[in-house]
């Protein structure tokens, strides 16, 4: 696959510049909210600025609040245990949900298959110290 042209680079920035701040925004509403993970949204966020703004970036690692958990994932890739079952629990109840609509056994399996996928990233991943 060829490198992509200058204009068509162009966008790529701005595009991952808005995905970092919406990441953002979702991640302090998941550190609110029990039922919504947010730090993987902080390191998705903390990914794009990577790709479109080093400001932004330096701004989240930094950030009192919400830089330790990115820093604490850049360095170990550790995942706390009790995060691990709210993420695998959370999993499972997305997928009682779709079971119990009237969702086509494709979208069961594709959607089973996906959660278990991501469940058995999430249940490997190294525990902090």
């Amino acid at each position: 696959m060829s490198e992509p042209s200058r204009s068509q680079r162009r966008w790529h920035r701005p595009l991952y510049l808005a995905v970092g701040w919406l990441c953002v925004l979702l991640g302090i509403i998941g550190l609110i909210l029990p039922v919504m993970p947010g730090t993987v949204f902080l390191i998705a966020a903390a990914w794009c600025f990577s790709r479109s703004s080093p400001r932004f970036e330096t701004w989240l690692v930094n950030h009192p609040r919400l830089g330790p958990q990115v820093v604490r994932w850049r360095e170990t890739g550790a995942i706390a245990r009790r995060t691990k079952y709210l993420a695998c629990g959370s999993m499972l109840l997305s997928f009682v949900i779709v079971a119990a609509t009237d969702a086509p056994p494709i979208a069961l399996w594709l959607s089973g298959a996906g959660l278990i996928a991501a469940g058995t990233y999430v249940a490997s991943r190294p525990e902090p110290d």
